[in-house]
Parts: structure tokens; C-alpha cells; sequence
């Protein structure tokens, strides 16, 4: 038996195989393509290919699983019946089992707020909105030890929403500024993608049922700062410039760019209390300066 991972090729995903198979743990992972098999067996893990949408697959290999980590995601208009459709045939193969299952959320899922838990009322943006039904059913789920993880905004490697920050366009006049994200002014709750992986294998191990933990390293950061960091990198002397809201929206997309905007803070510590989860990774702000994003 095996833990069945989704998403082994993703951003997040590929963290959680490494530190699975450095552990010794034997993973299945679902995979769309020949490449991304070829990538996951490389690593020592065993690929299946088939869709999140798979029924018969999915509950097949949930049934034959120590338990599973769901972390893919189609990212588009198409999430919302994706997701949908892979929890009840997950939980098809789980229920009654008490086998952990392990589903992923995000830190927008709250809305606004300068001192988010898990416990703080939900207010999604329109992206994000249709988590709310999908992970009600998750915490009903009956004989399943369910957790869902609920991360900032996931950095490292290079990789992740902060290009967003690094490729900004830059104004043309005689000192040109790395253009923000809207005023600059909003706070980012953040986490490495190393420290991340740990956090989900020490709820999929550890974890009570229907828990629910928010991924973040406490460090929250403004857009402003982080664009400092980004444009001293670049050599333009750490020189920024706000945008408008309409600004942002037209380089981002309307839906993208409100998540962006929104104003968040939290501190991740339920997990370290019940998890003892220890993250560790360098600060975005560094990364941004000196770290993988610098270019």
C-alpha cells in the first residue's frame, strides 16, 4: 500500500514527493501525461494516468491506498466541478475506512484580515468561492480522517505567484520603478514550498479528523516591501511605483487581481502547536533580494 498523492508534478505537489520518497514512503501518483509519469518514477514513485475526473480510477486507488494528499488542480473555470468530482470519488473509496485524507484550500478562502486562524469567518473573492461547498463536504466526510490545509502564498525555487512581483513591468522615464500590484500597501501571508511539504505530511500522519490548518510561515510581507526587494535585484535601486486597482486588473484579470489585493496576516501557529510543524525556509523578501527569484 501507498499514499496516493495528486498534483506530484505541480509546484507544491513535487515537495511533498520529494520528502515522501527522502522518508522511504512508497507514493502512487494520478498523472495526465507520459512525461509527468516518467517524472514521478524517476523519483521512485509509481504513476497512474488518468484524470482527476476518473471515478472508477480515483476511488480505485484511494481504496488501495494508506490514505491520500490531494493537492492538483486544474486552476481555471473548470475547478470547481473538477474538485468537486474528485472528493466524492475519493471519499467513495475512503469513507469508513479512517484512513487520512489530506485536501487542499488556500489563505484567500478568509478574505480580509490582519490576524486570520482557523477559526476566522470565511469571505472568498470570486475565485475562490467555490471551495466553501467542496470542503463542507470534505468535513462531513464519515470514518475519513480528513484535514485541509489552507496556504499563503507559496514561494521558492523561482516559482510560484511572486513572478508576478519579479516581472512587473517597469516604467520607461529616466529612473524607472517596478510596478506594484495596487497601492503596495496590502500584506501578503506567505510560506516556503519546503516548509509547506513538511506541513502536509505531518497532517496526513498526525492530523485529527475534520481538522483544518492554515500554511504560514508568519511572515507577512507588504506587496510594497517585496517589490523593493524585487526591484533592488533588478537594479533599480529598490525604486517602486503603485498601480490602480484598474491597472491591476487589466494586467492580472479582474478575478486574479482582487485575490492579490486582498489585505491578510497570519501567524500558522495551530500548526506548530498541534503538528509541530517547525518552518524554517528564508523569508520571501530575502528570496525576492538575493534567493532563486533573481534574475
Amino acid at each position: 500500500m501507498a499514499i496516493f498523492l495528486t498534483g506530484a508534478t505541480g509546484f507544491i505537489g513535487s515537495a511533498v514527493l520529494r520528502q515522501l520518497r527522502e522518508q522511504g514512503r512508497d507514493v502512487v501518483a494520478l498523472v495526465r501525461s507520459s512525461s509527468s509519469a516518467a517524472e514521478v518514477e524517476a523519483l521512485g514513485a509509481r504513476a497512474v494516468l488518468g484524470e482527476l475526473t476518473d471515478r472508477e480510477i480515483v476511488t480505485h486507488l484511494a481504496l488501495e491506498s494508506d490514505g491520500v494528499i490531494h493537492l492538483a488542480s486544474p486552476g481555471d473555470e473548470s475547478s470547481a466541478p473538477t474538485d468537486d468530482a474528485f472528493v466524492t470519488a475519493v471519499l467513495a473509496g475512503l469513507e469508513g475506512s479512517d484512513k487520512p485524507y489530506v485536501h487542499t484550500s488556500g489563505i484567500w478562502i478568509f478574505g480580509n484580515g490582519s490576524a486570520i486562524t482557523e477559526t476566522s469567518p470565511f469571505d472568498p473573492p470570486a475565485l475562490t468561492s467555490w471551495r466553501l461547498p467542496v470542503e463542507a463536504r470534505v468535513r462531513s466526510a464519515v470514518g475519513v480522517k480528513t484535514s485541509i490545509i489552507a496556504p499563503g502564498i507559496v514561494f521558492g525555487n523561482g516559482g510560484g505567484i511572486p513572478n508576478l512581483i519579479v516581472d512587473a513591468p517597469r516604467g520607461s522615464g529616466v529612473a524607472p520603478a517596478l510596478e506594484l500590484i495596487g497601492s503596495g500597501e496590502q500584506h501578503w501571508t506567505t510560506v516556503f514550498v519546503d516548509d509547506l511539504a513538511e506541513l502536509y505530511i505531518l497532517a496526513f500522519d498526525l492530523a485529527p479528523a475534520g481538522s483544518y490548518y492554515i500554511g504560514a510561515s508568519g511572515q507577512n510581507p507588504t506587496v510594497r516591501e517585496l517589490g523593493e526587494a524585487a526591484a533592488q535585484a533588478a537594479g533599480l535601486d529598490g525604486r517602486v511605483e503603485p498601480s490602480s486597482v484598474d491597472a491591476a486588473h487589466e494586467r492580472l484579470g479582474e478575478a486574479f487581481a482582487d485575490a492579490l489585493l486582498l489585505d491578510q496576516q497570519a501567524t500558522g501557529s495551530s500548526a506548530r502547536i498541534d503538528l509541530g510543524w517547525e518552518p524554517n525556509g528564508p523569508s520571501l523578501v530575502e528570496e525576492l533580494r538575493s534567493g532563486s527569484y533573481v534574475r
